[in-house]
Parts: C-alpha cells; structure tokens; sequence
C-alpha cells in the first residue's frame, strides 16, 4: 500500500492529475468534515475543500515525505479554513437539518449534538481542532502532532483543557457522560 501510494505521489509530483485525484480519493470525506467544522455550512466547506486541492496540487512538487501525504493535505484544509474564516469573518449556526444522517433519530440526540457543535464553535481555535482531529477524525496524537506541527505534549494539553472546556460550556448530564467516556478511552 504504502509502495503503490508512493508511486502515485510521484506521478502526481511529475504533473500527472489522475494520480493526484486517486490519492484525494480516499480522504475526501475527512477533508470535507474538518472544513465542515470550521466552516459551518456546506457552501463555505465546499469552497474551503476546493481551495484546499487547489493548493495542495500547486504545492504537491514541494512534498518531501510521500508517507505524509494525508497529514500534508490535512494541515492543509486546517491553515486553508482558518484562512477563509478569518477573510470572511462571519459565523453561521448549524442547522439542524445537517444531523439527519445521524443514525438515531430521537430529537433530544439531534439537540445534544447541536449543543455539542455549538460548543466546540465557541472553543479557541486550538481546542476546537485538536477535539475535532481527535474524536471525530479518530486519528491519534502523534498524528495531530504531526497535522499541526507541535510536540505531543501540546496536543495532549490541549485536548484535556478543551475537554474540560466543552465540560463548563456543556454542564448537562449528557456531555459530562460523553466528556468522562472520552476521557476513559485516552
């Protein structure tokens, strides 16, 4: 895998377009919902996840280390989202509507979930993108390490004061379930 991924990066370093889409493939989806999270609403994300490829394909030449691909591409939409935001400063509630693809339907899930968001929104920046990297990325800290260029300590430090946060933020019953069973699985 990791043989094939080379070989298509340096096809796509040599100008070759098919191999550069191949490897976005597979992480179009993650790209998208970390863009999603900064953006809150689908046009911004959309517009973010373009520019991003747009970037990431004029920078592709520079990429020295092909095993860092997603994690290149990822830092990426990070530093591009927060560029558009920035550029735009505007802020967008989520609509309710967007969890319809969640897999329970109970309303007080949908109104959890929301309260979440909202929450994570309101968060400083480095907070919001170490949790989100973390718990709805599923990716590891050596690996945010890596995304955002700092030591693990950091993103440790981060995630645990982000999580307690989200914990004042949040003081229900349900985030202080959710917050101790992410908590436990560290």
């Amino acid at each position: 895998m990791i043989a094939i991924q080379s070989t298509l990066i340096e096809k796509a370093q040599s100008g070759d377009e098919n191999a550069f889409y191949e490897l976005l493939e597979p992480l179009q989806a993650q790209l998208y919902r970390i863009a999603f999270v900064y953006a809150r609403n689908e046009d911004d994300a959309v517009d973010i996840f373009q520019q991003s490829v747009i970037r990431a394909y004029e920078g592709l030449p520079k990429l020295k280390e092909p095993k860092y691909f997603s994690t290149w591409l990822t830092r990426i939409v990070i530093n591009c989202s927060k560029s558009y935001i920035e550029k735009n400063k505007r802020i967008e509630l989520i609509d309710p509507n967007k969890f319809d693809n969640y897999e329970a339907n109970s309303p007080s899930y949908v109104d959890e979930q929301l309260d979440l968001w909202q929450a994570l929104s309101r968060l400083e920046e480095k907070y919001t993108t170490v949790l989100v990297l973390r718990y709805y990325q599923d990716l590891a800290v050596k690996e945010i390490a890596l995304i955002l260029d700092c030591p693990e300590g950091t993103v440790k430090t981060n995630i645990r004061r982000g999580l307690q946060a989200l914990r004042r933020q949040l003081k229900g019953a349900y985030i202080d379930e959710w917050v101790q069973s992410i908590e436990g699985s560290d």
